[in-house]
Formats: structure tokens, C-alpha cells, sequence
């Protein structure tokens, strides 16, 4: 419990796919998406198109974390080949945060604008789900 409480006080970064960290106050104010795919899910691959959409409108940051933990450069050319277009971590943010690790693909964890998790989501979303959750 007190590690748990010291991890809150302490400033979260980090590592994105090219290597550059994030600090996760940064992203304090918007609607997060972190959204755990994998190469060989369909599903995952079938929702690519409607995350680029979402992370090209403004309204939701989406960032990727890769299932089979693929990193670097790898990491970099997996997503390039999967049409990925929106931020990819090259760290699972998940337990730094406090969050289970997903026990299936896709997994969407949902975050509001005061960095709380609202909603853990399985399976495909799509621009129209999540732009109704976060206009309730």
C-alpha cells in the first residue's frame, strides 16, 4: 500500500517506441487511450484505422503498447507495417499505473482529462464508442 502511494507522488514517465520518454502529466487535460494490440490479433488489426482517426481528431490521445513487447526499432517498422499512426510506448505503462495486465487483445484503457482510468474496454473500438464514452 505505501508503495503504491509513493508511485502517485512520484512523476511517471515513459519510454516511447523511438526512445524519447513521456512524462505522463503531460497528458493531463485530454482523454488517453492506451490501447495493448498485438500483430497477431485481428481484431486489433481491424481497429487500427478507427484509432488513427481518433488520434488525428484532437479530442483523444492514443497510445499503443505493444503485447509481445517488441521495442526499438522493431517496434518502429511492426507499426509502420500495421498502418499504426498514433503514439506507441516501448514500455507497458499498466503497472506503474496500478492496472492488470490484459488477459485479452484488443484492451483499451480508457482515461479522462484528470488522468483517472474510467473504463477498460475488449475488442475493437471504434471512433463512434469511444466518442460517445467520453461525451457522457
Amino acid at each position: 500500500m505505501v508503495l503504491l502511494l509513493l508511485a502517485g507522488c512520484q512523476k511517471q514517465a515513459f519510454e516511447q517506441a523511438d526512445g524519447t520518454e513521456l512524462e505522463w502529466e503531460s497528458l493531463r487535460g485530454h482523454w488517453v487511450l492506451v490501447n495493448y494490440w498485438a500483430e497477431w490479433c485481428k481484431p486489433c488489426l481491424e481497429e487500427i484505422p478507427e484509432l488513427n482517426d481518433l488520434d488525428r481528431s484532437g479530442s483523444v490521445v492514443v497510445l499503443g503498447v505493444n503485447f509481445d513487447d517488441v521495442k526499438g526499432q522493431s517496434l518502429l517498422d511492426l507499426g509502420r507495417r500495421m498502418g499504426i499512426e498514433y503514439g506507441m510506448l516501448g514500455e507497458d505503462p499498466g503497472p506503474a499505473l496500478g492496472w492488470q495486465t490484459p488477459v485479452g487483445l484488443p484492451a483499451t484503457f480508457v482515461v479522462d482529462p484528470d488522468g483517472n482510468l474510467k473504463e477498460t474496454r475488449f475488442g475493437p473500438q471504434t471512433k463512434e464508442d469511444i466518442t460517445a464514452l467520453i461525451n457522457e
